[in-house]
Formats: C-alpha cells, sequence, structure tokens
C-alpha cells in the first residue's frame, strides 16, 4: 500500500515543491489547483500513476466534494486501498499585499479568507473520514507573517493567523486517529516553481542571504521536508513550525 496525499495549491510554488518531494519517495498525490494551465503541466510534469491533477476551486463546496470524489476513483482504478495518509492545505491568494485598510474592499478582503481560511476547511472535512482509514494527518501551510508583518497585509495575516486557530482546534478534536499541524513558512524562492509563463530564475542579493541566520533564501524542498516529518512524527500535533532560516528569531536594526 503506498502512502496518499491530497495537497491543495498543488500546481505551483510551494505546493509543486511538495508534490515533487513526496512523488520522489513514492508516494501517491492528488494535487488541486484554480490554475488550470498550471494544472495541465504538473499533468504533463508526472505520470498519472503517480499524480491526479485537478483543477478546482477549494473555496467551492461542490467543487470540493467532486475533487475528493475524483481521487477516490483515481485510488480504486490503481487498485490501492481507501483512505488518505496527509492532507496539505496549501491553496490560498499568494500575495500577502491587499493595500490600505480604509481602501480594501469586502470582496476583496473575502478572496483571501476564502482561499486561505475557507478551502482548509472545506478540504479539512471531506478528507477527515478518509483520513481516519489510516490514521493520517493534516498539515496546514501558513506564514511567518501569522505572527509578524509589514504595512498592508492585513487580509493575508488574518487568513493566516486564522489557520495557527484552526489547527490546535483540530487536533484537539481529531485525535487521537488524526494528528494536525502547521507549518510557517518564511522567505521561500518560488520563481523556478512557477507555471512556465510566469517561471523566473531567482537572483538575491548578500544582504538577503544575511537577513536569514542559515544564510540563504528558502526553497519549496525545504517546506516540503517539513511536510513530510510531519506527517512520520507520530507523537506530534497541534504544534506550529516556522520554517524561514531563523529570521523570524533575527533582531534587524535600521542602519
Amino acid at each position: 500500500m503506498r502512502k496518499t496525499a491530497l495537497i491543495t495549491g498543488g500546481a505551483q510554488g510551494i505546493g509543486l515543491g511538495i508534490v515533487d518531494y513526496l512523488v520522489q519517495r513514492g508516494w501517491l498525490i492528488g494535487a488541486l489547483d484554480l490554475d488550470t494551465e498550471a494544472v495541465d503541466e504538473l499533468g504533463a510534469r508526472h505520470g498519472s500513476d503517480s499524480v491526479l491533477a485537478l483543477g478546482a476551486d477549494v473555496a467551492d463546496e461542490e467543487g470540493v466534494a467532486q475533487a475528493f470524489q475524483q481521487f477516490d476513483s483515481w485510488q480504486r482504478g490503481l487498485g490501492e486501498p481507501a483512505g488518505l495518509d496527509l492532507l496539505v492545505n496549501n491553496a490560498g491568494v499568494a500575495n500577502p499585499h491587499s493595500g490600505p485598510i480604509e481602501s480594501l474592499t469586502l470582496d476583496r478582503w473575502r478572496r483571501w479568507q476564502d482561499g486561505h481560511v475557507t478551502g482548509a476547511f472545506l478540504c479539512a472535512r471531506s478528507a477527515v473520514p478518509r483520513l481516519r482509514e489510516r490514521k493520517g494527518s493534516i498539515v496546514n501551510i501558513a506564514s511567518t507573517r501569522a505572527v509578524q508583518s509589514e504595512p498592508h497585509c492585513e487580509a493575508y495575516a488574518a487568513a493566516k493567523g486564522a489557520l495557527l486557530a484552526f489547527t490546535h482546534a483540530l487536533a484537539i478534536s481529531l485525535g487521537p486517529d488524526i494528528r494536525a499541524n502547521v507549518v510557517l513558512p518564511g522567505w521561500i524562492e518560488t520563481g523556478p516553481w512557477k507555471k512556465a509563463s510566469q517561471r523566473s530564475e531567482p537572483h538575491h542579493r548578500d544582504i538577503d542571504k544575511s537577513q536569514h541566520p542559515v544564510g540563504r533564501i528558502g526553497e519549496p524542498a525545504d517546506i516540503a521536508a517539513a511536510v513530510l516529518y510531519l506527517a512520520e512524527a507520530g507523537f506530534v500535533t497541534g504544534q506550529q513550525f516556522a520554517v524561514d532560516g531563523g529570521m523570524t528569531r533575527k533582531m534587524i536594526y535600521a542602519e
């Protein structure tokens, strides 16, 4: 029986990095993403015997239910037993900047909340019966912006902060059968992991690297390694893991 995971926002950026990382280790992956162009590229990147790439809006109740049903059918078609080992809630508006709050419309505010928080709720709700089959776990992807800020990021910070509370609530409600943890990425370079039309090569300054005690900018594989650890760490639940190269622990003063 192969390990199975469903990853939202899985066709680009951190999500794609997690998909690649787990596939390399023999996992079966269902990947949901709103960007159909990126979904098509993901399908071509990995064979259908390893990855099911689905176009889906995680904030749409019916769309999420249909995606899980498609995942079930695909799993059966591969001769794999029912159930899910891991749900990674990674989807949501990636841009943290929502502008001055006095000009932030309710519709735009809801885009951040729906993508990150409502999507995590809908996917967790659908995943729970499947996770119970295998005593699996949930890993939510928040951000260090849930605990620190720069100006004009209220919508993003609020959404990511909500995921922290959602995670510890899940851990208490779903234990001992299902564990739930949350990863807080810091500065993660995603340029090479975007769809082809938006892909870019990173160019980081020495000052960018020196802000991190580890001396470099993060990559999606850094987050994926933390996700895999949490998927396997049977005595860890309800916890927050900052994966940021130590940046949030460094005091930075203007010169």
